[in-house]
């Protein structure tokens, strides 16, 4: 492909990786943002020095973010709709989508129980094969969740925004049908964006009508679940048990209901560790700067409207 250099400027780590992938495209990284053609945001940095280069330089055309939830950018994004942001969501969607697998396997096998146990006990526990999934989102997380549950011949559910089929489900509807799923659904896995409107998506009402025996497993954002509805349906044996990878608030306080809950699971938002997501978010900014450099569209462009 033709590609003309581009000038990045980079806010936050320039950790091996990232400087290795930006070697290989032929970018440029400077110092100097006024001559930069985009700027790469990088773990460490903080929003407002985004919002402050922006403010300070006109000409940049576009910013990648280092995350799929971009709700902590959206000061910056308010204030210069015009330039063309990218995220991350979709360049984690392995480690991600193997956590979410991970919880739901813990849960339906019993293993919160099982580690607290100091003697034997009756065999319980319940096979993932062939039950009923329903997964709300469908980006990249959610269509790697749907892939790793047909694994298991389940039968997939998909609620998403938009009445389009989501690629690998056996069902999709629209968020104004959720409710209408969750009747019949042994595994409700959350995998969508956090926006006003998905904000306490899973509250009383919709715990309510979950069966006694489902699951709720979230790897999304915390603000998708209203807590204190669900601290109130556990604690009262209406569904059998919740694995949440992130919380509202977060981090979980100390002393909080859900940590000592015996139906809960609860991992410290560690569905991608810095770790695991280094070298991935590193291979997005390659592919973006690439295309960039090319005019090529780019990779996990951001709806602004949507909030994702």
């Amino acid at each position: 492909m033709n590609s003309t250099p581009v000038r990045v400027h980079l806010i936050g780590d320039a950790y091996p990786e990232l400087l290795a992938e930006l070697a290989e495209t032929g970018a440029s990284i400077v110092a100097d943002p006024a001559v930069a053609d985009g700027v790469v945001f990088s773990y460490g940095g903080q929003p407002q020095q985004l919002l402050e280069t922006l403010d300070a330089h006109a000409g940049i055309g576009w910013v990648q973010l280092p995350s799929a939830g971009i709700e902590m950018f959206s000061a910056a994004l308010a204030a210069h709709p015009d330039k063309l942001w990218t995220s991350a969501k979709g360049a984690y969607a392995l480690p991600v989508a193997e956590h979410a697998l991970a919880l739901t396997l813990a849960l339906l096998r019993e293993l919160p129980e099982r580690v607290r146990a100091t003697s034997w006990a009756p065999a319980t526990g319940t096979s993932l094969h062939g039950l009923r999934v329903v997964v709300v989102g469908a980006g990249g997380v959610a269509q790697e969740i749907v892939r790793l549950m047909k694994c298991f011949r389940t039968d997939v559910t998909v609620v998403r925004r938009r009445a389009l089929p989501a690629s690998g489900a056996d069902e999709t509807i629209t968020d104004a049908e959720l409710l209408s799923a969750l009747p019949t659904a042994d595994v409700l896995v959350l995998a969508a964006a956090a926006t006003p409107d998905t904000r306490g998506l899973i509250d009383a009402a919709a715990l309510a009508v979950l069966p006694s025996h489902a699951i709720l497993v979230n790897i999304a954002r915390g603000s998708l679940v209203d807590t204190d509805a669900l601290v109130a349906a556990l604690s009262a044996g209406r569904i059998a048990g919740a694995a949440l990878d992130v919380t509202d608030p977060e981090p979980l306080p100390d002393g909080h209901p859900l940590w000592t809950e015996p139906r809960a699971l609860i991992t410290p938002h560690a569905a991608d560790t810095i770790e695991m997501i280094r070298p991935l978010y590193a291979a997005r900014v390659a592919t973006n700067v690439a295309r960039f450099g090319a005019g090529e569209e780019l990779d996990g462009i951001v709806e602004s409207a949507a909030g994702y």
